[in-house]
C-alpha cells in the first residue's frame, strides 16, 4: 500500500516514524512551509520534514491546499492512502476523496469530545482524568469522522501536556500501523461518533495562559500543567512577567496571588481563591527558568507582595 503522510510538528513526526519502522511504504510526506524561529529568524524546517529527511522521504510543502493548488502532485504521486496527524490545516474534497483506502487521522482525545487543534491541552487544562488516541476515518467535518480504533489513558494528576503527548505517541503509533493494517486486509470496523459530548478544542492562544489567583489551586495547577512546555502559564511580580513550569496544590490562606513565604524543599507558597500553590519551576524577568528556591539564593522574593498586579 501506497501511503503520503500528511503532518507538521513533533506528535507527527513520531506518527510518520512509527510507519516507516512497521515497514509501510510512505511515498511522501506533505508538512507546511518553514517558518522563521529564533532571534535571527532563519528558516526552520518543520519536525515532519526533518523526520521524513532522514528516511529519504520526498517532502511536500504547499502554501495551501485551496482549490486544485496540491492537486497535480497528488495525482501524480496517486496513493493508497493519506495518513494525517496535526498537518494544521483543513484538507479540502479533493484530498479526502483521492485514495482508494481513504485518509485516516490520528487524534489524540476521546472523540467527539475535543475535536478540533489542541486536544490533550484541552484535556490538560480542563482536568480530564482520561484522554484517549483515536484513528479516525476522515470526512468532511472538523474530527467529525467514523472511529477505526481507540484507547483510553489516564491524566496524571500533575502531567503536563508535553509528559502526555510523550506518552501517547507510541500508543498512537501502534494504533496507526494496526488501523492500516485491518482497513488493507479488510478486517477495519468503522464506529460513528455519538451525537452527545461533543465540543471543540480550540488552539491555545498566548492570552489564555495568563493566571487569574481569584480561581482555585487546583484549576490553577491544571492551568500551569496544560500551558506547559507552551507558552508556560504566566503572571507578573512587581510588573515584570513571571512565567510558571510547574507547582504543587497545598493548603494556605491569603489574598488570591499573595506571597505567603518560601518553604524549603517545596517551593514559593502563593495564595488562590482557594487554597494554595508551591510553584517550584519558574523563570523570572531577564533570567532563566530554575527553581524557585536557586533563583532567591540570589534575588530577594519578597513575602506579602501579590502576583498579578
Amino acid at each position: 500500500m501506497r501511503i503520503l503522510f500528511m503532518g507538521t510538528p513533533d506528535f507527527a513526526a513520531s506518527m510518520l516514524e512509527a510507519l516507516i519502522k512497521g515497514g509501510y511504504d510512505v511515498i511522501g510526506a506533505v508538512s507546511q512551509p518553514d517558518k522563521p524561529k529564533g532571534r535571527g529568524h532563519k528558516l526552520a524546517p518543520t519536525e515532519v520534514k526533518l523526520m521524513a529527511e532522514k528516511y529519504n522521504i520526498p517532502v511536500y510543502q504547499p502554501e495551501t491546499l485551496k482549490g486544485d493548488a496540491f492537486k497535480s502532485e497528488l495525482d501524480s504521486l496517486d496513493p493508497d492512502m493519506i495518513v494525517v496527524a496535526a498537518y494544521g490545516k483543513i484538507l479540502p474534497d479533493y484530498v479526502i476523496d483521492h485514495p482508494r483506502y481513504g485518509c485516516i487521522n490520528v487524534h489524540p482525545s476521546m472523540l467527539p469530545r475535543y475535536r478540533g487543534a489542541a486536544p490533550i491541552q484541552r484535556a490538560v487544562i480542563n482536568g480530564d482524568v482520561k484522554t484517549a488516541a483515536c484513528i479516525m476515518r476522515m470526512d468532511y467535518g472538523l474530527d467529525t469522522g467514523d472511529i477505526i480504533l481507540s484507547e483510553e489513558t489516564d491524566i496524571g494528576e500533575y502531567e503536563t501536556s508535553g509528559e502526555l503527548f510523550e506518552r501517547m505517541e507510541p500508543i498512537c503509533g501502534r494504533l496507526l500501523c494496526e488501523a492500516v493494517e485491518r482497513i488493507e486486509n479488510g478486517t477495519a470496523e468503522y464506529r460513528k461518533q455519538t451525537g452527545s459530548g461533543v465540543s471543540y478544542a480550540a488552539r491555545i492562544e498566548k492570552s489564555e495562559a495568563v493566571i487569574d489567583w481569584s480561581r482555585s489551586s487546583d484549576e490553577i495547577s491544571k492551568l500551569i500543567c496544560g500551558m506547559n512546555p507552551y507558552p508556560l502559564a504566566m503572571t507578573t511580580y512587581k510588573g515584570a512577567n513571571l512565567k510558571i513550569a510547574d507547582a504543587v496544590k497545598t493548603d494556605g490562606a491569603g489574598e488570591p496571588g499573595e506571597i505567603l513565604g518560601i518553604v524549603k524543599g517545596k517551593g514559593l507558597c502563593v495564595a488562590c481563591g482557594k487554597g494554595a500553590l508551591f510553584l517550584k519551576n519558574v523563570q523570572f524577568a531577564g533570567s532563566k527558568r530554575m527553581n524557585v528556591e536557586d533563583y532567591a539564593r540570589g534575588h530577594e522574593i519578597e513575602t506579602g507582595a501579590k502576583l498579578g498586579e
